[in-house]
């Protein structure tokens, strides 16, 4: 329950935070981005909601917004790559594990986007909550070149934070916004989600 209060009300925690603490925000917010990223197992942390959050509380002043990019986008990459080595450790034994922490459902999806969309994948993933923690996973295990995944991985986080941060700052602030906050971070899940439900629904009518 507290996690989803945390999702919900991210810019009032975020606020709250940074005026107890300062510039610990920084410490906090790239903690959060390089464990959604890093650790497998932790795939349900907030992501898009927390930059376009973050984007907004620079913009007040309290970050800088450059600093903040590039602290997050380096946060990212950084987790991704922990991400993919652990999965390249582990390799394909990977798919014969059923624990409740690697879920198999969530490694079947991933590795049915690498099959469509191949290296793509780990620049879409960056978009969709859960695929985006799973895929850097599977790119290792599947043993991707790391050059390329290297490559496009950073490239995929740049445009994932620098997005996210930019919408942020250029309308986080904006009394509309401001004012509905919470409908507006349901929206941000909601088409964050859309692609994972809609490609699970071309799945089922191709296997129907």
């Amino acid at each position: 329950m507290e996690l989803i209060d945390f999702i919900i009300h991210v810019d009032v925690h975020l606020q709250e935070f940074a005026n107890a603490h300062g510039a610990l925000i920084y410490g906090l917010l790239f903690l959060i981005i390089f464990v959604e990223t890093g650790i497998v197992v932790m795939p349900f942390l907030p992501g898009d909601s927390l930059l376009f959050a973050a984007g907004a509380l620079a913009a007040t002043g309290v970050m800088d917004p450059w600093a903040l990019f590039f602290l997050l986008w380096f946060a990212a990459v950084l987790g991704d790559n922990c991400n993919y080595w652990v999965g390249r450790t582990i390799g394909q034994r990977v798919y014969e594990w059923d624990s409740r922490w690697i879920k198999r459902e969530h490694l079947a999806k991933t590795q049915g986007y690498f099959d469509r969309h191949g290296g793509k994948t780990i620049v879409f993933a960056r978009f969709m909550p859960i695929i985006r923690t799973i895929a850097p996973f599977v790119a290792g295990v599947g043993k991707m070149p790391y050059r390329r995944f290297f490559l496009i991985d950073v490239f995929g986080g740049f445009v994932w934070i620098g997005s996210f941060i930019a919408l942020g700052y250029g309308f986080g602030n904006l009394p509309i916004v401001k004012d509905n906050f919470m409908v507006v971070i349901f929206v941000i899940i909601g088409l964050s989600v859309m692609p994972g439900v809609i490609a699970a629904i071309k799945a089922r009518q191709q296997a129907g």
